[in-house]
């Protein structure tokens, strides 16, 4: 499973909206569409913050772990 996969599937788990994500981190709402279709690369900054927000380990958002508590 690709990054932008992962950041979809725990977006959806949690009913949360593409806008309202984005408001979250302060980021246009294309932009954040941009990382769950794989069309931009997602900063360190905002992959950190995405950890944060899901509490899960960069290693599950990069698809090097399958565990996703850190």
């Amino acid at each position: 499973m690709e990054y932008w996969e992962r950041i979809r599937a725990l977006r959806e788990d949690k009913d949360i909206t593409q806008k309202n994500l984005a408001d979250h981190f302060h980021i246009a709402q294309n932009t954040y569409s941009q990382y769950e279709n794989g069309k931009r690369e997602i900063p360190i900054s905002v992959l950190i913050k995405l950890c944060q927000y899901f509490e899960v380990s960069s290693d599950y958002i990069l698809g090097l772990s399958d565990k996703k508590k850190r």
